[in-house]
């Protein structure tokens, strides 16, 4: 199994100071269950129009209809995780122990990382839950404005999100402004693991309403942008992949949930 923490180098940045101060060990304001969301259903447009001078993108301009369902407003803890460790015998994160990545029970409200994608759907099905599908967390992202590029508009600062050069760590779940929908860190903090399989053409063919992305694939789709990623890089359209099972200490995720939770993606 690959577990090479400088894998996505070519992706993320460097390594900087922190503005925010982090605590000890405390007891985790939503340890017992991610506090959700509800989305009102709606059509949006996926994606981003290319510029001119743009021979390639994948993430075209495209009209989706999302219906309504729930998402949790703050990404994973590692206290939530760690009560999944020790209820299942799960393995703990690939970087548990390590205080440059936030990753232990002395930062429990911080967002879990170095978890893989099958490590994601563990927790969200011991949950009862799921991971939202890339649909979903973009329209969800954009917390009800169209046509922009980040949660608060076109342009994204460090008084907004969590990114390089920002912090050089990541930072607890909620520290920076949330979005129209009231959820936080969509953009930076930690990427998120998100349900579909990657495909740079998906958007040429995907259905209007709820796609669920390719049936098979090599890699899943990764959302959002982190604490080592460059700003462009935390926009609502942009677009990552990861295989399955590789780990990173700038992924994490966050639950999702139907509003007829019987109808889950299995």
């Amino acid at each position: 199994m690959i577990r090479n923490i400088f894998m996505l180098l070519p992706l993320l940045a460097c390594i900087v100071s922190c503005r925010h101060p982090d605590e000890g060990p405390s007891v985790s304001r939503q340890i017992a269950e991610p506090e959700m969301v509800l989305i009102p259903g709606g059509e949006f447009i996926m994606g981003v129009a290319p510029k001119e001078d743009q021979k390639f993108i994948n993430d075209p301009a495209h009209k989706v209809f999302i219906d309504s369902f729930y998402l949790a407003k703050y990404e994973v803890t590692n206290a939530q995780y760690f009560e999944f460790c020790q209820a299942t015998n799960h393995r703990l994160p690939e970087f548990w122990g390590m205080d440059l990545f936030r990753s232990s029970m002395n930062y429990p409200d911080h967002p879990v990382t170095g978890v893989n994608w099958s490590d994601a759907i563990a927790f969200t099905k011991w949950k009862g839950m799921r991971l939202p599908t890339e649909a979903e967390w973009e329209y969800a992202a954009r917390g009800g404005l169209q046509g922009m590029s980040y949660p608060e508009g076109n342009i994204t600062d460090s008084t907004l999100a969590n990114f390089y050069p920002t912090q050089g760590h990541p930072v607890k779940v909620g520290s920076y402004p949330p979005n129209g929908y009231g959820l936080y860190d969509m953009s930076g903090n930690v990427i998120e693991w998100v349900w579909d399989f990657y495909d740079k053409d998906y958007y040429l063919e995907s259905p209007y309403k709820n796609p669920l992305g390719p049936m098979y694939g090599e890699q899943h789709c990764i959302r959002g942008g982190g604490w080592r990623s460059g700003a462009s890089c935390t926009s609502v359209h942009f677009r990552q992949s990861l295989r399955p099972y590789w780990v990173d200490f700038n992924v994490g995720f966050r639950c999702a949930r139907d509003v007829n939770s019987s109808n889950n993606i299995k």
